[in-house]
């Protein structure tokens, strides 16, 4: 089991135990519980803890700094229309992976329709698209294609 895995189970743990579905924590101190750099739970929040697996995740940074982790429960097209709206000007391939994986897994979206959207926002399908202008376009035909889901 790698840091991250650590580093999540011990905050899905924690947030089962809390009372109100809210968890607070610093990140200095989760940092010094599990021996890693700041960064590395930041990627395990913005990987694990996202809107579309179902939290809302809000942080101060600095020597006071907390993370609050809060787990909602949100309807498909409430978490499609989330999704649609935190769309960039420009995404990666994989940003856009990690966005239809989470909404496959959170049941926002069928396999199938994953897969699908995921060909069409591809290196491949974007092959006469200048390399510059990739990323841009992926975000357009995402945003397009997540609007006729909801």
């Amino acid at each position: 089991m790698g840091i991250s895995d650590l580093i999540a189970s011990f905050l899905q743990e924690s947030l089962d135990e809390a009372e109100d579905g809210v968890l607070e924590v610093q990140r200095s101190d989760l940092a010094q519980r599990f021996n890693c750099v700041p960064s590395q739970i930041n990627y395990v929040m913005s990987t694990r803890f996202s809107p579309e697996r179902g939290y809302i995740v809000e942080s101060r940074r600095g020597g006071n700094g907390y993370i609050r982790i809060t787990r909602v429960r949100v309807d498909r097209q409430t978490l499609l229309m989330h999704v649609i709206n935190s769309l960039g000007e420009r995404m990666d391939l994989p940003s856009a992976r990690a966005i239809l994986s989470n909404l496959v897994q959170a049941g926002a979206l069928e396999e199938n329709a994953g897969r699908a959207i995921l060909a069409a926002v591809g290196d491949k399908a974007l092959a006469q698209v200048p390399r510059e202008s990739r990323d841009a376009v992926r975000a357009d035909i995402l945003r397009q294609v997540l609007i006729l889901q909801v």
